[in-house]
């Protein structure tokens, strides 16, 4: 299994610096009400303010700034569970480079049309990720694009750590980061980035119980592949890849515990941070907060939750505000 040094501390802050000018530093506010229920601090990380409206914009920046001006050339390819594909587009259009997005028919509409917006051409394969996959394997055989993966790639990995950073910059004395966690880049990332300076600090990951593909690869201790469901959390969805290269051995080597939550649980988190905390967020984005509103975490110290992303149907955000704990009219609390 490949060393959890493949990306290092030093590869974080290299690509920390070359996206600087690309990519906002997201604001971190402390949340009084959550504070109150965890009885430690909590400060929210409002990542899901970002350009593209998620983390991911970070990964594929950095991704695409590390490439030759001939691989840019050659044009982006890479499968997307919807914000990383948004991502790969805008960083490839800033760039004057064409980007071909995967995916499968579970990601939601609004992503998809949110993807075209921004020049991107658009592949609907199949019902998982792993079909999504298989066409970007086709497209690089046959048109030889350039892949620029979602999770397992180091510059991608860098990228995502970059935030990390800037949570221990705001935030010093943080003991806990709850981290949305699916294929396992931003886990990696913040996890590298956070305990080369205080290896103390607990980096817990937050996912769905329906088709948590790395919790069930951690369990299994190695890869597997699992049946994608529609969630709340559709960005959380998609398997990690049988043949993994990094993010399934860093985040069994730095990730301190995985946190499954119910879809009413996700509802929760995302009517809280809209009633509340006055942010429209994903179901991916809210995790940490439900696992907080849950009581599922506990801290000794200050709590830092990572709002991850914003890019919500706003009908299914409707609903879950005026009480839907599930999808497709199924109860899934």
């Amino acid at each position: 299994m490949p060393s959890t040094s493949a990306v290092s501390f030093r590869d974080i802050m290299i690509a920390s610096q070359r996206i600087a000018s690309r990519v906002r530093h997201t604001p971190l506010t402390r949340s009084d009400a959550l504070s109150e229920q965890a009885g430690q601090p909590v400060h929210l990380k409002l990542e899901h303010r970002q350009t593209t409206g998620s983390f991911k914009l970070r990964g594929a920046t950095n991704a695409v700034l590390s490439l030759t001006a001939k691989e840019k050339g050659r044009g982006f390819v890479a499968a997307s569970t919807g914000n990383h594909g948004r991502a790969l587009a805008y960083a490839a259009r800033a760039e004057g480079a064409a980007a071909t997005i995967c995916m499968s028919r579970l990601v939601p509409k609004n992503k998809v049309e949110e993807i075209r917006r921004l020049g991107a051409r658009v592949h609907i394969v199949g019902n998982s990720q792993d079909d999504a996959q298989r066409e970007v394997d086709r497209l690089i055989r046959e048109e030889g694009l350039v892949a620029v993966p979602p999770f397992d790639d180091a510059r991608v990995i860098a990228g995502q750590g970059s935030l990390g950073l800037e949570i221990f910059a705001d935030c010093p004395e943080v003991a806990t980061v709850l981290v949305p966690l699916s294929g396992g880049g931003l886990a990696s990332g913040v996890a590298v980035a956070l305990k080369a300076i205080n290896p103390a600090i607990r980096v817990i990951g937050m996912t769905m119980e329906r088709g948590a593909a790395m919790k069930a690869s951690l369990d299994a201790g190695t890869p597997v592949a699992v049946i994608e469901e529609e969630s709340f959390a559709d960005s959380l969805g998609g398997g990690i890849g049988l043949e993994n290269c990094f993010t399934f051995a860093m985040c069994r080597d730095l990730v301190d515990d995985v946190v499954l939550l119910s879809e009413g649980e996700i509802a929760a988190g995302m009517r809280h941070a809209y009633s509340v905390e006055r942010e429209v967020i994903e179901g991916a984005g809210a995790v940490g907060i439900a696992a907080l509103l849950a009581g599922k975490v506990a801290s000794c110290g200050p709590v830092v939750a990572i709002l991850s992303g914003r890019n919500v149907d706003m009908e299914v955000h409707r609903r879950v505000v005026n009480g839907a704990t599930a999808l497709a009219g199924k109860d899934l609390a």
